[in-house]
């Protein structure tokens, strides 16, 4: 499994990484999660990540449970978090990050995680409530503590992340170093326009998430919404208008011929289109069983096969 530092910092993270959100409490239980986290470990997967808010809070419980069961040495892997939404209710537990919040919010991760820190912390979404100056402090602080080495952003605009940059300069503090969007052939905007001037001045490294649109990039959503998919969870109801969007699926089946030619599947080819944007250190990779780990990690061997050729063939149909 290649290793790509993360940005311009000194770190450096698996190409693919394994993700907790949707699955772990959801659809995943401790067992079903250790078989999953431990396939992707074999795979050569050396980034977890993960977030206080996925299931209320039992995602990093289990998440630190597994990783007490595969009895790894910390040094040999990256977790990291996030937070924003909060998991209890509070006039400053909830929506935020404020310095109050951010301060009890590691310490909660930390403790259901059963770590003394996370390798990377994210801001789950920005704040508009709370000064920049009171976000920065803060994030710096918490890594002055020992209880984060890196800290960044996730969906975040360009023009937030570089406030945080200049603020962190101009008070001599830590900057953010990563972004975490959302990153597929169908949202691209972000991270090949908005950002695209903050990769060298700023050096942010990115990890992606949801390489496959939620399911839509397999293609198993062509003939409706199948049974015990993401689109059939009561809490995921949000996503079926895209699911089915015919427009979007005709996308889709345009892109299996590729993927035929290339011996692979949509999910491997989608997940490979990712990582071949050299701004993307890590990609994130999720599922429901391990089988889908298997399959989804198969995409690494696939990526020198994202030619100029490929990738101009793949954008003469998203666009």
């Amino acid at each position: 499994m290649e290793h790509r530092r993360l940005g311009k910092s000194g770190i450096k993270v698996s190409v693919l990484s394994f993700g907790s959100w949707v699955t772990f409490g959801d659809q995943l239980d401790i067992a079903k999660a250790t078989e999953s986290m431990q396939a992707a470990w074999d795979a050569g997967v050396t980034f977890f990540d993960n977030a206080e808010a996925y299931a209320g809070g039992q995602s990093e419980t289990i998440m630190g449970e597994v990783l007490r069961r595969m009895g790894l040495d910390r040094k040999t892997y990256t977790i990291s978090t996030k937070l924003f939404w909060g998991i209890t209710d509070g006039p400053n537990t909830k929506n935020t990050l404020n310095r109050k919040y951010l301060m009890e919010g590691i310490d909660g991760s930390l403790e259901r995680l059963g770590l003394d820190h996370v390798d990377l912390l994210f801001c789950h979404r920005s704040d508009p409530e709370t000064p920049m100056e009171e976000v920065v402090w803060a994030m710096s602080d918490i890594i002055a503590q020992g209880k984060a080495h890196y800290w960044g952003t996730s969906e975040w605009t360009g023009a937030e992340y570089k406030e945080a940059c200049e603020v962190a300069a101009r008070l001599n503090l830590r900057a953010p170093v990563m972004e975490q969007p959302q990153y597929n052939l169908f949202e691209r905007h972000k991270v090949e326009t908005d950002y695209a001037d903050i990769y060298d001045t700023h050096g942010m490294g990115l990890t992606t998430w949801s390489p496959l649109a939620s399911g839509l990039l397999t293609g198993k959503y062509s003939d409706g919404i199948p049974e015990g998919s993401r689109g059939s969870l009561p809490s995921y109801s949000w996503l079926q208008d895209r699911l089915t969007d015919e427009q979007a699926l005709g996308k889709v089946r345009e892109l299996g011929a590729i993927a035929d030619e290339l011996g692979a599947s949509l999910a491997q080819l989608s997940i490979a289109w990712c990582a071949a944007n050299p701004h993307v250190s890590s990609v994130i990779t999720g599922a429901s069983r391990v089988e889908q780990v298997h399959h989804n990690m198969e995409a690494a061997a696939l990526i020198p096969s994202m030619t100029p050729d490929v990738m101009h063939r793949i954008d003469a149909i998203f666009g």
